[in-house]
């Protein structure tokens, strides 16, 4: 979502330094478990530590786990740098390389602090998708080719910023379009809708708005019978987390709170933003402090408490066994081991 502007003035020049301090014996780990409810320990185990895996970076996000073609048993993890306009790749044995640049904006004059891709996800043919800030769309990366636009208007109208994006099992895309992508945001002068919208593209390209609900729609993530959406406001004046009817059309009914965090705002830092549902329904999302883990119910079990402000989460690993939870948290890479 968004980064500290202090972090800004160390990008310039992409003078960072990336760390990988994951092959070390002993990794590095930060932060610690909150276990609010004794339900959490069937997903997450209180003595889990939270590994770094690397660090350096400017504002990271989007990440998503991409299992090898030639190889099912390994993988390696994408996820974006949106002020770098870059996405970066994370391998279990060679660790950080650079996988895109530019990412999300491909234009030729200053486009603000956050001109990058943000949320990632792969299509039923293993195709990159991206939530293109810049760009002002949703793209996909064509096999052995360069991209496409998947979409960029609602009703003639360019899109704000889109943020991310969920592929249901039928290939068609749920994202959010907030304005954080903009140089100047809600006031941007480039802007051409007056709301934010949570939007379903289908497999035959017919773009749906499903909800103008939330005034700041971002994380998002589906329910594995695939009934309900849902979705993160990173509002800080109402930051919650809400569940949005699906139905059989794919329309969205109205939306309810499933937990609202505005009472942690300020005192830990973060907001809610991205999130991913597990196999087994329990919902994980980036919230002030860390790490939100909800049962399938919507009932908060616990936290991940990085200590950052963190933006997002997805789950995957080798083996095709999603038995790791990968976080980028402010500068971070990060991942949690879960059951």
């Amino acid at each position: 979502m968004r980064f500290s502007a202090v972090v800004w003035l160390l990008f310039i020049g992409s003078l960072l330094g990336l760390k990988s301090p994951a092959h070390a014996q002993t990794p590095q780990t930060m932060g610690q478990i909150e276990r609010l409810d004794p339900a959490l320990d069937a997903v997450l185990d209180s003595s889990a530590k939270i590994e770094v895996l690397a660090s350096g970076f400017t504002w990271t996000e989007g990440p998503v786990w991409v299992t090898d073609q030639d190889n099912p048993d390994a993988g390696h993890l994408l996820f974006s740098d949106i002020p770098r306009n870059t996405i970066f790749r994370w391998d279990p044995n060679t660790g950080i390389s650079r996988f895109m640049q530019p990412s999300g904006y491909t234009g030729t004059t200053y486009y603000g602090l956050e001109p990058g891709s943000n949320g990632l996800a792969l299509d039923s043919k293993g195709q990159l998708l991206a939530c293109e800030h810049g760009d002002r769309r949703l793209s996909v990366l064509t096999k052995d080719g360069g991209k496409r636009t998947l979409v960029d208007a609602y009703q003639g109208k360019r899109l704000n910023s889109p943020n991310d994006l969920v592929v249901d099992s039928k290939g068609n895309i749920y994202f959010t379009d907030p304005p954080y992508g903009l140089p100047e945001r809600a006031d941007d002068h480039r802007r051409e809708l007056d709301f934010c919208g949570v939007y379903r593209l289908s497999t035959d390209g017919t773009l749906q708005l499903g909800s103008k609900q939330l005034e700041r729609p971002n994380g998002i993530g589906i329910s594995p019978d695939e009934k309900t959406l849902y979705v993160a406001q990173s509002d800080p004046s109402n930051a919650i987390w809400m569940s949005f009817p699906i139905a059989a059309d794919g329309s969205l009914g109205a939306g309810t709170v499933m937990h609202d965090a505005t009472d942690q705002v300020g005192k830990l830092p973060g907001l809610p933003d991205g999130l991913t549902v597990s196999e087994s329904g329990h919902i994980w999302g980036s919230g002030p402090g860390g790490i939100y883990v909800f049962s399938p119910e919507g009932k908060l079990l616990g936290r991940i408490l990085t200590g950052q402000k963190t933006s997002n989460c997805t789950l995957g690993g080798p083996n095709r066994k999603q038995n790791w939870l990968y976080i980028t948290a402010d500068s971070y890479l990060l991942r949690i081991q879960i059951r």
